[in-house]
């Protein structure tokens, strides 16, 4: 569950006054670090019933709340080749800066910019200009979260589900978005001119893979980026949470030829609370109509984050299905322990005969592409204002878990003729500290 936590913590305050507890929504990105943003800051206890009603009014004033993240990861993989004195690594993952002002009645800002050491990158996370039309009706504009299956997340854990690594959970687009939500229900409505802008390695123009959410990009012999996208989400609420469908249609522009092209995605999905148990079913299809610098049509497209390209299969749907448990606890610092098992299976429907792959190399095969399967068993410990995930990531044809980064939500090991597609497990802990 992505809610069992509102902390009281003291941000950075530029300016005064503001009340409220400020919420830190805790999840991360996937083997990297954490995407939650500021709302507000200064606890409630900084004031008593004696000047409620100063705090009231002071409410309505525009105020300023910066803070950020700092984490740290510490990992064993054991991959294709073994265990060996190079499996595990203890790294500086990343820090962030969170910026958030609060206009009530205007035009407010949220911005947030990350720097990845290990990857030698770094981006805009997400930054868009707030406007409330009415009192059930805001309008995000700039650098805003895609609004598409489960929000804010499809996942429990520190690694996100396998949409993710197809650009279908937490993306992040430039356009403009409208939200309007009620007791009932939510409906969401959005245009993405293009994807966000990226960070080292930058390409101006035409796209890059220094970004924090992934997206189709130029590489190999298919010069593809991501344009005119658009956007529904309808979800109801019941009781103990809500269910819905996202629809997503939106073209793939070949630079190099001049040439447009279409892309689909539909997904249902629900996220639903049993007391302290939670449940989150989501399933999805995508397709991608691709062709190269050649015109050909491709099985394949490269997408890219965290500075690293690799190829994805233009059509597959993906099945997810994520349980946790919370559970309240007073060991000391730690309040809350939260145990979860995320797991997500891909079945790849293209690349059966000979074809195309957006790198420029021909691929004869008897069948589909591999399917992708992942798994992820762990906890999550929150201890004040640091947060640590200790997980078990198991996988099969996963691009994160293996020896040959990349490979998996294409073409798999077998199809290139490469090696068994092995089950592959990183035991990983993730330890980060907002602020």
């Amino acid at each position: 569950m992505k809610y069992f936590n509102a902390l009281i913590l003291t941000g950075v305050i530029i300016s005064l006054p503001l009340y409220g507890i400020q919420a830190i929504d805790t999840k991360t990105d996937p083997g990297i670090s954490p995407s939650g943003l500021l709302t507000n800051t200064l606890a409630t206890s900084s004031y008593s019933s004696s000047n409620v009603g100063s705090a009231s009014s002071q409410a309505d004033e525009p105020s300023l709340h910066v803070g950020g993240a700092v984490r740290y990861n510490i990992l064993l993989a054991d991959y294709e080749s073994g265990v060996d004195a190079n499996s595990g690594q203890f790294t500086f993952d990343t820090w962030r800066l969170n910026v958030v002002y609060d206009n009530p009645g205007g035009i407010g800002l949220n911005f947030e910019y990350r720097w990845y050491p290990t990857f030698g990158t770094h981006f805009v996370k997400q930054g868009w200009l707030d406007y409330a039309l009415t009192e059930n009706t805001e309008v995000q504009l700039g650098v805003t979260q895609v609004p598409f299956g489960n929000l804010t997340y499809n996942s429990n854990n520190w690694w996100f589900s396998l949409p993710y690594y197809v650009g279908l959970e937490d993306d992040h687009d430039m356009g403009i978005k409208f939200t309007n939500t009620t007791d009932s229900y939510r409906l969401d409505f959005a245009y993405f001119f293009q994807p966000e802008p990226e960070g080292p390695p930058a390409s101006f123009g035409t796209g890059g893979s220094g970004r924090y959410s992934y997206d189709v990009i130029p590489d190999g012999n298919a010069s593809l980026t991501e344009r005119n996208q658009f956007n529904v989400r309808g979800a109801y609420f019941l009781d103990n949470g809500e269910f819905g469908a996202s629809v997503q249609y939106g073209q793939l522009y070949n630079t190099s030829i001049d040439q447009f092209d279409s892309r689909f995605a539909v997904a249902a999905h629900a996220d639903l609370s049993f007391g302290n148990f939670g449940v989150m079913p989501q399933f999805l299809y995508y397709s991608m109509d691709a062709v190269d610098n050649n015109g050909r049509d491709i099985s394949t497209a490269y997408m890219g984050a965290y500075a690293i390209p690799y190829e994805v299969s233009t059509e597959a749907w993906i099945a997810t299905l994520g349980l946790s448990y919370s559970h309240d606890v007073d060991f000391g610092p730690v309040t809350n322990l939260t145990f979860y098992n995320d797991f997500s299976y891909m079945e790849n429907l293209i690349g059966e005969g000979t074809t195309w792959r957006a790198s420029g190399d021909q691929l004869t095969l008897g069948d589909h592409f591999q399917s992708t399967i992942q798994n992820i068993t762990g906890f999550l410990i929150t201890a004040g204002p640091v947060f640590t995930y200790v997980d078990i990531a198991q996988g099969v044809n996963q691009p994160w878990l293996t020896d040959r980064f990349g490979v998996g939500v294409g073409p798999g090991h077998e199809d290139l003729g490469i090696g068994d597609s092995e089950y592959n497990i990183r035991y990983n802990i993730n330890i980060g500290f907002y602020f």
